[in-house]
């Protein structure tokens, strides 16, 4: 299957939680390039390693990123692996949800990360408003880019997302809902809010959790 189109510009959230003056970062799913040439621009001494699954991509990345190379990376018998670490810092921009298995991925950063180095992800948001409006219909349609991108593999909300890295021995120690204000937004709300009332749920988290489109966190070895 195709990769999903390449993103017009960087992720903002995304460069704005990984730490400065990064000395190696290793990027999973760099496509491009546009963050790693945006962080570099920056930090002109970082060392930079985009990880790109898509030839066509990764042949562009090499205009932003330091190196790049071209594999799988749950092809975890991939000798090029032992040459990613050691590294400061990993980023996820929109990748995880991509992978057949994020858990056994993170797992395996964690066990090679040193104890002051971090993980950066942006994970799309399964709760999303839209999509409970879409389920609503029974319209939950694949499409080329967004949330519902059709290579997406796995889902997370706020919740998941926390114990995805729990679970493999990261604490997330920073986390921004990215929200963008969608027409049709506050109407819907109103039933997510009336649905989680007659769940007994907490009906302002349920609607504080439809907002955001995605989050970005930062999360530190356990």
């Amino acid at each position: 299957m195709k990769s999903t189109p390449a993103p017009a510009t960087h992720n903002p959230h995304l460069l704005g939680l990984m730490p400065p003056n990064l000395r190696r970062v290793v990027e999973v799913g760099c496509s491009t390039g546009l963050l790693g040439k945006a962080y570099c621009e920056s930090n002109p001494g970082c060392d930079y390693v985009g990880v790109e699954i898509d030839p066509d991509h990764a042949a562009a990345a090499a205009q932003g990123c330091s190196s790049v190379v071209n594999l799988d990376i749950e092809r975890t018998d991939d000798p090029r692996f032992d040459g990613l670490f050691p590294s400061d810092c990993w980023v996820f921009g929109d990748s995880l949800e991509h992978l057949r298995d994020p858990w056994a991925l993170l797992t395996w950063v964690r066990g090679r990360l040193a104890a002051d180095a971090c993980v950066v992800a942006c994970i799309p948001n399964a709760q999303h408003w839209s999509i409970q409006a879409r389920l609503n219909r029974g319209e939950l349609r694949y499409e080329e880019s967004g949330l519902l991108d059709r290579t997406h593999l796995r889902w997370f909300t706020r919740i998941t997302i926390r114990e995805l890295f729990m679970s493999t021995g990261f604490n997330i120690v920073q986390g921004v809902p990215v929200i963008f204000n969608q027409p049709g937004r506050d109407l819907v709300l109103q039933s997510i809010r009336a649905m989680a009332t007659a769940l007994g749920a907490d009906p302002e988290l349920a609607v504080a959790d439809a907002m955001a489109t995605q989050y970005v966190v930062r999360a530190v070895p356990a």
